[in-house]
């Protein structure tokens, strides 16, 4: 085989995106919408950019039972042994464990890559770039990498990494970690130049990132190997929907990140967005001559400046005097609030509405 051959991507895709509400819903997250109107879900679009750099299949996706259908009817050609489905929501660090026991009897020498299925990647030449440097480098070392990039404002909900010593080109040691700092903060680390933003893009060979998981994580997936080490993709997918649930909810951010030593990070400059939050989508999107992001949407705006705007279709909005406003309606639900650092708010608006309206809000 050659080392193109061990490579696999594990796109993660079982959030429930509550952020991004009312467009993001329980039953529908932003990961299956076509957000931006461009014929492709985020879940799709994420699938195209990693066929382009790995296998298609070698290409692995972890969402939650809740979303099964739509995964296998988004991504028809991702077969069901590929598609790992948790009984309930357990963060990151679980999935990417199972990910990585599932890949590691495929393949005792593969390298993973773990990717959201809602980010913005705004040069896919360059990102398969780095990417394809990072695998190499996990191949060649025992570390857990993570891709850094350059931040362009003092954003407080993203995740900050200190580079330390370097380790080869572009790749650096990790000093520290500091996940959602306050502004002030932010703007601190932002000026230093020591500090890149964490894109949640994760990559280890699957035998040193399965020996990071079992200091911190039940065994799991040990005891299932005690039990049977050549269990099929069916026996392992029973036995994980029994005892998903003794995994904590955890993030891998938390989970390794902050407690190993041997973490690294790499510069990376292909353009990078979340899709996790509003304003956070609004400060990475092209602005209109009034600072205004409307979104596949049709709006007349007069006086109004710093907004974010997303209708559904054959909806007309006709705005006046707004400013640094979300708007955003989908079906029955109708937001309006302030938008800067608006994920706290609309978290909480997203609690309120389903202990007074119930789950046909939500």
């Amino acid at each position: 085989m050659t080392p193109v051959d061990h490579n696999y991507c594990l796109i993660l895709a079982g959030g429930k995106g509550r952020r991004l509400w009312p467009w993001s819903r329980e039953m529908f997250p932003k990961q299956f919408i076509d957000f931006f109107g461009t014929g492709r879900t985020q879940l799709q679009q994420t699938y195209d950019r990693m066929a382009k750099i790995v296998d298609p299949s070698h290409i692995f996706v972890n969402t939650n039972v809740e979303y099964l259908d739509l995964v296998t009817q988004q991504l028809p050609d991702v077969s069901r042994e590929r598609i790992m489905a948790e009984p309930i929501h357990r963060n990151t660090a679980p999935s990417i464990a199972w990910a990585n026991h599932r890949i590691s009897h495929i393949d005792s020498d593969a390298c993973m890559i773990a990717v959201p299925s809602d980010q913005i990647i705004f040069n896919e030449e360059a990102f398969k770039k780095n990417v394809l440097e990072g695998l190499a480098f996990v191949a060649a070392n025992n570390s857990f990498l993570t891709m850094g990039v350059k931040p362009t404002r003092p954003e407080p909900g993203y995740g900050y990494i200190q580079m330390g010593d370097p380790q080869e080109k572009y790749v650096y040691k990790v000093k520290s970690f500091t996940e959602k700092p306050d502004r002030e903060f932010a703007k601190m680390f932002m000026d230093s130049g020591e500090f890149y933003w964490n894109t949640g893009l994760f990559l280890s060979n699957v035998n040193h990132l399965r020996e990071e998981f079992s200091r911190f994580l039940p065994p799991v997936l040990r005891s299932l190997d005690e039990i049977n080490v050549h269990a099929s993709v069916q026996e392992e997918e029973n036995y994980m929907q029994e005892h998903f649930t003794a995994y904590p909810n955890l993030s891998v951010d938390m989970g390794i990140l902050e407690k190993s030593d041997h973490v690294s990070v790499m510069k990376c400059e292909f353009g990078w967005a979340d899709v996790g939050t509003w304003h956070g989508i609004y400060e990475a999107l092209p602005k209109n001559n009034e600072n205004n992001v409307v979104i596949d949407s049709d709006v007349i705006l007069d006086n109004c400046h710093g907004n974010i705007i997303k209708l559904p279709k054959g909806r007309l909005g006709v705005i006046y005097g707004l400013e640094d406003f979300i708007v955003a309606e989908k079906d029955n639900v109708l937001l309006i609030c302030k938008k800067e650092d608006s994920s706290d708010l609309v978290r909480k608006y997203v609690n309120e509405t389903q202990m007074k309206k119930g789950e046909d809000f939500v």
